[in-house]
């Protein structure tokens, strides 16, 4: 089965001639999203070459196994099984459109420009220098979007209904320095946010990752929350019952904060209120004083 958003992807990838250099597409893509708004196929985090979406990778993964994409490096190739995929594509016009005003940039001169439109997706970047040389402004730019070191305190932040990107720019944006994974069995359906490619994508970006699972839910409690009540009283055994028992990681999240580190309690659900690392929060709050107070993402 193919996804909307890969629709969309094939479709830019066959405006652009079906054979894009791959900083290229990243850079394309992101531009291509940024116009498109609410509507974009994907999101992008800052990185070592500005705007990348670990997602769209995941993506390019699954449609050279089903056969639309070609696998070559550093490249993105539309085959033959992709341009049939194709046929009646509602993206084909738009993308048509952003490819025809975007024809002629490529290389330095493309990444240039979407560092000077969206100076925050350059402050990671290794090449930015490089590539704005000579334009003190945009380099200024840039300089000014780099998210400065936070205080020390605690945050909370779920990932339902955000892309990997979204979250981690979340995370970034508040300074945010570790990542707390309070869940049990930290493993997802969700693309990015088992622990193995979670860890991987928050610690390429500066952002350490730790996961405490004593804190965590056993599966077999959230079986039937069904209703608010149903949840109260999950957070009413789990306040009285577990958070006494995990005294040492408690105090590690304590430690940490202490040591003047930013740190961000993360589980699934948008709402803290409606997760147990609200509980986490709150009770470390009332055990260590309001320099745990948390603010959720």
């Amino acid at each position: 089965m193919i996804f909307a958003r890969q629709r969309e992807l094939l479709a830019l990838l066959e405006a652009l001639g079906g054979d894009v250099a791959s900083t290229d597409f990243q850079k394309l893509l992101f531009l291509y999203g940024q116009e498109r708004g609410q509507d974009a196929p994907y999101d992008f985090v800052p990185y070592q070459f500005g705007a990348f979406s670990f997602s769209s990778y995941a993506d390019k993964r699954k449609l050279i196994e089903s056969g639309e994409l070609a696998k070559v490096d550093d490249r993105w190739v539309l085959t033959g099984v992709g341009v049939k995929t194709l046929q009646r594509n509602p993206f084909r016009p738009t993308a048509a459109d952003f490819a025809k005003r975007n024809a002629r940039l490529r290389g330095d001169s493309l990444v240039a420009e979407t560092y000077r439109r969206f100076p925050f997706f350059a402050t990671r970047s290794e090449i930015a220098e490089k590539v704005l040389r000579g334009d003190e402004q945009a380099l200024e730019a840039v300089r000014a979007a780099r998210v400065r070191p936070t205080r020390a305190g605690l945050f909370t932040i779920g990932y339902e209904g955000l892309s990997l990107e979204a979250y981690l720019v979340r995370l970034l944006r508040a300074g945010v320095e570790l990542l707390c994974d309070v869940r049990r069995n930290p493993l997802s359906r969700k693309y990015g946010f088992s622990r193995s490619t979670l860890s991987r994508a928050a610690e390429s970006l500066g952002i350490r990752y730790e996961h405490i699972p004593e804190l965590g839910v056993a599966s077999h409690d959230r079986a039937e929350l069904s209703s608010p009540e149903a949840y109260e009283r999950l957070f009413d055994a789990y306040r009285r019952d577990t958070l006494p028992r995990q005294a040492e990681a408690l105090e590690t999240i304590r430690r940490w904060v202490g040591e003047g580190k930013a740190v961000a309690l993360t589980c699934f659900e948008s709402s803290a209120q409606m997760c147990h690392r609200g509980c986490v929060a709150s009770f470390l709050e009332d055990r260590f004083g309001q320099g745990l107070a948390s603010t959720h993402l």
